[in-house]
């Protein structure tokens, strides 16, 4: 039996950033229908690395196709000259639990990401949003801003920079991309004054105050991805409307876990999952003033249907190398 390999090289020239909006928009649909098998990540914490390993499973019963992803997140690999976050996708047959691919998965990770910010900003950003606001100028950065540039018109892009290097090779990097106004900032505060906050930091105390943020601002929030994780001010979650992509796994590693931990909030306080917003059965954005707030931890359906989409490429353009299994 023969498994199709496909490595990063292979994967980039097969996924774009607009099919991967759509990829994903249609996994988020279908969580929201409830017609996926689901559970939610489980995480292994290499405490004396200052690392984790996840494994993420799915099956989506409408589509028929499963598979997992196995991926890690170390902050200290850039010293090491690797990825923080790398990982691999097993598509598996549904009929025989057969492996059909194995792919890299750190690009379709990146790229899924920035598709959900994509996507969730289609629901519940204003629809005369063109003023961006980044903390964090990372790979994830990249990806969620390209996303956005996809599903509206970004005029001006804010960058809260510690280190201007970093903004500068942003800016150098995302212009040949975005026809857009590039601000450098000095402080947080000031990038938050836009259309659309976008937070990709690992940190684990708020760095955005709910005082910061005005009145019809969304927010993509990436960075919490595991317990312990926070970027947003636990005050700023009371004034918003807060949609989270799954409710369990947001629970225990997503923006909201550690003030539903403290108490701060409760499950009431936030609104739905998005997958139900893309669905039809909740709205989004129902005034210019609100505030919204989209908690993303990453799921396993978003990587299981990206991946299929580049499964099916790689086999209508012989893309790829078939390895022997058994």
């Amino acid at each position: 039996m023969d498994v199709l390999w496909l490595d990063q090289s292979d994967v980039q020239s097969l996924l774009d950033m607009q099919s991967a909006i759509e990829a994903v928009e249609k996994g988020f649909r279908q969580h929201g229908l409830k017609k996926v098998q689901m559970p939610a990540k489980s995480y292994l914490y290499f405490e004396k690395h200052n690392g984790d390993l996840r494994t993420m499973p799915v099956y989506m019963e409408e589509e028929d196709i499963a598979g997992v992803k196995i991926v890690n997140v170390h902050p200290d690999n850039h010293e090491k000259g690797l990825p923080t976050v790398m990982a691999v996708i097993v598509l598996n047959s549904t009929q025989t639990g057969a492996p059909l691919a194995i792919m890299d998965g750190t690009f379709v990770t990146d790229m899924r990401t920035g598709a959900a910010g994509g996507v969730a900003a289609k629901y519940l950003a204003r629809k005369d949003s063109h003023v961006i606001g980044m903390v964090g100028v990372g790979e994830q950065a990249r990806t969620q801003l390209l996303a956005l540039s996809r599903v509206m018109d970004i005029q001006e892009v804010k960058l809260a920079c510690r280190n201007m290097s970093h903004c500068d090779h942003f800016e150098k990097d995302m212009s040949h991309l975005i026809s857009c106004d590039f601000l450098k900032k000095n402080n947080i505060k000031d990038v938050c004054d836009c259309d659309i906050l976008v937070t990709t930091t690992p940190v684990r105390e708020p760095v955005v105050r709910s005082e910061w943020v005005r009145e019809g601002t969304h927010i993509n929030a990436i960075g919490a991805d595991a317990k312990g994780k926070e970027e947003l001010d636990p005050q700023l979650l009371l004034r918003s409307k807060v949609i989270v992509d799954d409710m369990v796994q947001a629970s225990h590693s997503g923006e909201v876990n550690v003030p539903l931990s403290k108490g701060l909030i409760t499950e009431k306080d936030i609104y739905c999952e998005l997958g139900e917003i893309v669905a039809g059965i909740h709205p989004g954005r129902e005034s210019d003033d609100e505030i919204t707030i989209f908690d993303s931890t990453g799921l396993a359906v978003q990587d299981i249907v990206t991946a299929n989409l580049i499964y099916q490429k790689a086999l209508e353009q012989g893309i790829g190398q078939d390895i022997r299994m058994f």
